[in-house]
């Protein structure tokens, strides 16, 4: 019965419109006021959800995106696949892909890609004759690839959650990253035939050389990033602080478009963007604290086993369920809440816990596309000025080639454990 008030209390907050993070928080402290613990809990939990030296490179990874933001490298990433892909039919929507591909390196959250990436391309997408649902469709879609590509914050909370090492799961998500990408200007180019959609002028290879070395110092902060924690130089919390000095360097002195006077707003957006996130961590720990007190992953896992033990269906099963969740629930909350519920019953089909954390990661974004808490439709409809309803009837086609990626991840572990397995 209290496992039950919990719930129902949890999705009303949420349809109520109450943020993630304090629909947790309520929900969960009116359980514990309603069975009689103690609310000292509350901070014991939070506390042990948020207590990891790995996430300590969270802040870290936010601050250095936030700084290769800030020293005018959206621009040059633009610039660089606008003058690559231009003059094929659809041009401005395939470098709106291939930015966000560029990008997603750099911060590693969708919600940053949408705002950044957008504000710049979807008016000069509309500007040249696209479709303004078009736009606003296809740039949440591609920034979707953002928390797949390393590094990757969703791909932290994986590794914290399930003990493994945040080396792997980055790399685990290069090839799953960008075979979405490449689906999704695929697509891309076909609407963009069959609806005329506008080409430029085709670049000379010196123009497409000069913005790429450009964009060069921005792209070589991944390389980094992996060559240092795959070759063992450091831990993710030391690459996230090296990534912070990269991504200084290179703004205030390859590109000197960073200036002091930028530092204290660029420190208090890490600042909040950092706390938003440990804040749910934490809140969303105390929740599946609850969960387990009352079995409910046990209840789950044997729902699933019990319709089918046959692997195929089990992962269809938690595909369906995490696509459902991921509609409804920021993808950390979903991740913290229902990682430590599903990996037992993914692990008792013969997945790989790193297989099924890129899976899972992969599942929950599509959601931030998605009605009606998708976080990215409502960025990208508001740059375009559409409603959510024309942005969503658009992105049906990169809808259905997310999912198709997405099934070709679950059903091919190879696709996620090449690379990891290179380096073993």
């Amino acid at each position: 019965m209290l496992a039950l008030i919990l719930f129902l209390s949890f999705i009303i907050l949420i349809f109520l419109g109450v943020p993630i993070a304090f629909s947790l928080g309520i929900s969960s402290i009116l359980y514990l006021m309603l069975a009689d613990i103690p609310l000292s809990i509350v901070p014991q939990k939070m506390f042990a959800g948020i207590n990891s030296f790995v996430l300590l490179c969270i802040p870290g990874f936010i601050l250095a995106g936030n700084l290769m933001n800030a020293s005018g490298i959206t621009e040059r990433i633009i610039a660089f696949t606008n003058n690559l892909f231009g003059h094929i039919r659809g041009g401005l929507g395939l470098a709106n892909v291939g930015s966000s591909m560029g990008f997603a390196g750099i911060s590693g959250t969708a919600l940053a890609d949408t705002a950044s990436i957008g504000s710049v391309l979807i008016p000069a997408m509309k500007k040249q004759g696209y479709d303004a649902d078009f736009s606003a469709a296809l740039t949440s879609s591609s920034s979707t690839v953002g928390p797949i590509i390393p590094p990757s914050l969703p791909m932290i909370i994986v590794g914290t959650l399930a003990s493994v090492s945040i080396g792997d799961l980055f790399l685990a998500g290069a090839i799953p990253g960008l075979l979405l990408g490449v689906s999704l200007m695929l697509m891309t180019y076909f609407i963009s035939i069959k609806r005329n959609y506008p080409k430029g002028s085709k670049q000379p290879w010196s123009v497409i050389g000069k913005s790429f070395v450009d964009a060069f110092w921005a792209i070589m902060m991944v390389f980094i990033i992996l060559y240092g924690i795959l070759g063992g130089y450091f831990t993710p919390t030391e690459a996230s602080i090296v990534a912070v000095i990269y991504a200084f360097v290179v703004g205030m002195f390859i590109y000197k478009e960073l200036k002091i006077r930028d530092l204290p707003s660029i420190l208090l957006r890490s600042m909040r963007s950092t706390a938003s996130i440990m804040i749910l961590v934490g809140l969303a720990n105390l929740f599946g604290w609850i969960l387990v007190s009352e079995h409910i992953p046990q209840l789950v896992a044997n729902a699933i086993l019990g319709i089918s033990e046959n692997k195929i269906i089990v992962i269809l099963l938690i595909n369906l369920l995490l696509l459902f969740v991921g509609a409804f629930m920021e993808t950390i909350a979903a991740l913290v809440i229902l990682f430590p519920v599903l990996l037992p019953v993914a692990t008792s089909v013969g997945m790989d816990p790193i297989h099924f954390g890129v899976m899972m990661v992969l599942n929950l974004i599509i959601g931030l596309s998605t009605p009606p808490v998708g976080v990215c439709l409502y960025v990208a409809s508001s740059i375009g000025k559409v409603s959510i309803w024309q942005t969503t009837r658009a992105l049906i086609p990169f809808l259905l080639v997310s999912l198709v990626v997405l099934l070709l991840v679950a059903f091919i572990p190879e696709l996620t454990l090449f690379l990891p397995g290179l380096f073993d």
